[in-house]
């Protein structure tokens, strides 16, 4: 009788499938995840990954790792989901920021714990070919016109202001208004959908009061001056206390906290072991690349 020879990488593949499925049983739900750069291509990729999972629940926990991206491909990928599920929540294990805050605000509900972080809604945008924080660019051209307004401005900097490029500013400036309207649309349709009245006074919630409280929560994570930089990490804690933001903290569930750990903390052991950047994985396999 033949043999199967099973590799060291394929015994530790059917371990994380074990752990993801583990995880989908504690959150009864089906579980994507995604780790990596919010990018041009990506959205393609979770499209597919989607579009294999058989027998779908209807809800999907996105488990979310990523230093940010692209808002338009942040926008694309919450429309694949929600075309395939009809609830989708969020689990962000360690961090997601830029791009990957704007996607997790899609979902009808964020898991964190004391550990994970969001970040400021700073999309990149790509330029000469690279990936860029867009609001570091306008927030430097604002400062210069403000200062040439006031006449304050010198013959160095007034060159520096001369120098930016408008065909740029106008993208990033789009880049930024998009992110923005994204969030005020997803808080009110998905993550104020329950909200009917208020926590303390219990006053009937109108839809102009869920506009409102998502246009503020859009323009503090929008405000990268406030939180001083593109990458600085927002905990949970300041999230609920300062955006007075709703987080279920998966932390205090210790089934839920146990499965996160073992899963994650393999994943990131087996991406850094094979060299991978980036990866994408349900019940049905996993991409590494």
């Amino acid at each position: 009788m033949a043999t199967r020879v099973i590799g060291a990488n394929q015994l530790i593949e059917e371990r994380l499938g074990q752990h993801l499925m583990s995880l989908e049983r504690v959150l009864r739900a089906d579980c994507l995840t995604y780790v990596g750069p919010i990018v041009f291509g990506v959205d393609d990729m979770i499209r597919d990954a989607v579009e294999a999972v058989a027998r779908k629940r209807e809800k999907l926990v996105f488990v979310l790792e990523t230093a940010g991206g692209y808002a338009e491909t942040a926008r694309r990928v919450a429309d694949v989901l929600r075309h395939h599920y009809r609830t989708v929540d969020f689990l962000i294990p360690s961090f997601a920021m830029s791009a990957g805050t704007i996607l997790a605000m899609s979902g009808d509900a964020i898991h964190m714990d004391y550990y994970s972080v969001l970040g400021p809604i700073d999309p990149q945008v790509e330029s000469e070919g690279k990936a860029m924080p867009a609001l570091g660019y306008l927030i430097r051209y604002e400062d210069l016109l403000e200062k040439a307004r006031q006449g304050g401005i010198s013959q160095a900097e007034m060159e520096i202001l001369l120098s930016f490029d408008q065909t740029r500013l106008y993208a990033y400036e789009q880049a930024r208004d998009l992110s923005i309207s994204l969030l005020e649309e997803w808080l009110v349709k998905y993550k104020f959908k329950d909200w009917n009245e208020t926590e303390t006074r219990k006053v009937p919630v109108t839809e102009e009061m869920k506009r409102q409280r998502a246009q503020e929560i859009a323009n503090a994570l929008n405000d990268v001056k406030r939180w001083n930089s593109h990458g600085i990490g927002i905990n949970m804690g300041r999230l609920q206390r300062d955006l007075n933001l709703k987080i279920d903290d998966f932390g205090q569930n210790q089934e839920l906290n146990g499965a996160v750990r073992r899963y994650h903390n393999l994943l990131l052991d087996y991406m850094t072991k094979l060299g991978l950047s980036s990866a994408i994985q349900t019940k049905q396999g996993f991409l590494g690349y």
